[in-house]
């Protein structure tokens, strides 16, 4: 069975999708209805920018969910998903390409989610870290034991990689104590804040409001969903776990054993970059990933 996953965050580069808007009439087509959407030449930034320009928020969650959702679209008859997930802000990329939401409605979601996460990081200045070498329970340990700030696991990625998020003093003192625990590093992200935390609250509740304001329709396909790694295809109960999506942690170990469980054999990862494939490999070595 084959699988299709969609990347988040941080896997943009300069150049990205100029080769599908040259090649294909249908993305050139999508790329320019976004332009029009999003009241800027988003298309400019992604063929010819800099590293800046494509690493503002409003920039980058739009960025790489055009590069993922045209990536499918042009593969026209040949895209037929048994399954689909994506990684945070890949999971509006699967949606879109799953036919949950229109290509339009997408876009707005992801750009009103982008705002809302920015507006979110200047209320209270925070971070995330990424943890290697430790097990998911010592590292949920260790968030558990700081109660007086905020730090929780985030990004559950592969076995032994484990990405937390909170205040500026909860990562740092979790840090300390993750390697004092003996983790192999216990590094801070240059993000500009605490995605995946209760301190995306009041982005949640934004997002909220634009979620419930936009239909949903039954996926073509089972999806995979950040918070609880299960498959779903009810349009309401999609809508509720995206909302619950910002606050809560992206279990991305859990939903690639559950998608291997449930059959799939290959994962192909559509979008910018293949830091998908490479967990997906980590996580179940018997998969093929493409």
């Amino acid at each position: 069975m084959k699988a299709y996953v969609f990347p988040g965050q941080g896997a943009q580069f300069v150049g990205m999708g100029k080769d599908l808007y040259e090649q294909s009439p249908l993305a050139k087509e999508l790329f320019e209805k976004a332009n029009e959407i999003l009241g800027f030449r988003i298309t400019d930034l992604m063929f010819e920018g800099t590293p800046e320009d494509l690493k503002q928020t409003k920039v980058t969650q739009p960025a790489v969910f055009l590069h993922s959702v045209i990536s499918a679209f042009v593969l026209g008859d040949d895209f037929k998903p048994d399954m689909v997930a994506g990684h945070s802000l890949g999971e509006f990329s699967a949606l879109v390409a799953a036919r949950a939401l229109s290509f339009e409605d997408g876009l707005r979601l992801v750009y009103a989610r982008a705002m809302a996460m920015q507006k979110a990081c200047e209320v209270e200045p925070s971070t995330m870290a990424a943890v290697l070498g430790l097990s998911d329970e010592d590292v949920e340990e260790v968030c558990d034991s700081i109660t007086q700030l905020v730090v929780v696991p985030a990004n559950y990625n592969c076995p032994g990689q484990l990405v937390i998020s909170g205040s500026i003093e909860g990562i740092d003192k979790a840090c300390e104590l993750l390697k004092e625990k003996g983790a192999k590093r216990a590094l801070k992200l240059p993000v500009g804040g605490a995605f995946h935390s209760p301190l995306m609250q009041p982005a949640s509740e934004e997002l909220q409001a634009a979620i419930n304001s936009t239909a949903f329709s039954n996926p073509v396909c089972p999806v995979y969903q950040n918070v609880n790694a299960y498959p779903q295809t009810d349009p309401e109960q999609i809508k509720q776990n995206l909302i619950a999506q910002l606050t809560a942690p992206v279990r991305w170990t859990q939903t690639v054993k559950n998608m291997v469980t449930d059959g799939a054999d290959l994962f192909v990862e559509l979008g910018p970059g293949d830091v998908l494939k490479g967990l997906v490999k980590k996580i179940s070595a018997e998969v093929e990933v493409a």
